[in-house]
């Protein structure tokens, strides 16, 4: 049984979001046979007084007052570290301060003789797009861009001295169907489902199954180390969003397919940056996010499900299944216009919506 001295510390960037909270609550919990965690977590955050930082304290997580940037902070910090989980926020920085931050993270975990860095990464949107200006997207170019380069890097298992990495390729969250849904009851009591998607398909993945593979990797370092993993919960498409809606809540729904400009034009300010505080100025959420719907509307990102099905289908169905009925109870109240949830609001901050 591990004591709070000989624990793995892991230091993790990002840790108040969406993805840091369900990660560190899956490294600090016992395994499925009652051993304690190995893990101990260090914490970065901007404020160590937030409610968030707050509940997390109460876990026992040690919190570092401080940003991704302040790279002498980080490295103070990184002393005696066993692992980073690194997620860092685009839209605070931009593109150019993300590539640059990420490279210059992992160099200090090398400098600091961190033995595992974890990358949470997104699909290279340019690049997989065969560099289209219309597959373009800022938030997932920045991570994917770092990806790359990790993936250039040695990961020697066998030199103890090695720092070993994972890309960890997520998507967009499960949890943001119940966001940027879009729709309205028609006069005839449907529902309707608004995307640009024509029939294209959603790489979605839930937070708690990012936080399950992010456990999975730390535990397991000699199979999960020196690889891109792109992960994923479910493929859909709207139709099958859709039916789902309808099984769960017994609510007709129909979907409509919009053109770019026809969905964007539902919100507010969509040519504001999106980044809030970059080097330079950012592409616009307009920009951003249309480039993420080109990408899925024409199914430029894939993902292979079979070696998920097989592997972890029991630990990951029961989530899913879960995340599914949560998101489609919560719409099971009919709504005049389409506010942005307050995960948007707090973790992205896209404008309000307007009435559709």
């Amino acid at each position: 049984m591990p004591t709070a001295s000989d624990k793995k510390i892991i230091f993790l960037i990002g840790a108040t979001g969406a993805q840091g909270q369900p990660v560190i609550k899956a490294l600090l919990e016992d395994a499925e046979d009652g051993t304690p965690s190995p893990y101990a977590i260090r914490a970065l955050t901007r404020d160590p007084e937030h409610r968030r930082a707050k509940e997390l304290e109460h876990q026992g997580v040690k919190l570092i007052k401080g940003d991704f940037m302040d790279f002498p902070t980080v490295s103070k910090y990184l002393k005696g570290v066993y692992g980073m989980f690194v997620n860092t926020d685009f839209f605070t920085v931009g593109d150019e301060g993300e590539t640059y931050g990420g490279i210059r993270l992992f160099e200090l975990a090398k400098y600091a003789g961190v033995r595992h860095f974890i990358w949470s990464n997104l699909d290279y949107a340019s690049k997989k797009g065969n560099w289209k200006e219309e597959y373009a997207c800022d938030h997932h170019d920045a991570k994917g861009r770092v990806g790359d380069y990790l993936m250039t890097q040695s990961n020697d298992i066998n030199d103890p001295k090695s720092t070993l990495y994972t890309v960890l390729t997520t998507g967009p969250y499960m949890e943001m169907l119940n966001v940027v849904r879009t729709n309205i009851q028609n006069p005839y009591g449907t529902v309707v489902f608004a995307a640009p998607m024509g029939n294209g398909h959603a790489p979605l993945i839930a937070l708690k199954d990012i936080a399950f593979w992010v456990r999975k990797t730390f535990d397991n370092p000699d199979t999960m180390t020196g690889k891109d993993l792109e992960i994923v919960s479910e493929v859909v498409d709207w139709i099958t969003i859709i039916e789902t809606f309808t099984r769960v809540t017994k609510r007709p729904a129909e979907y409509k397919n919009l053109t770019m400009d026809e969905f964007f034009d539902l919100f507010e300010n969509t040519d504001v940056p999106a980044a809030t505080n970059a080097v330079r100025p950012a592409g616009s959420w307009r920009k951003t996010f249309g480039g993420l719907f080109a990408l899925m509307r024409d199914d430029i990102i894939k993902r292979d499900m079979r070696g998920f099905e097989n592997d972890y289908a029991p630990q990951l169905r029961e989530m899913r299944i879960t995340v599914m009925l949560d998101i489609y109870h919560e719409a099971t109240v009919p709504k005049r216009s389409v506010p942005v949830a307050n995960f948007w609001v707090e973790h992205m901050g896209l404008p309000r919506v307007s009435v559709f």
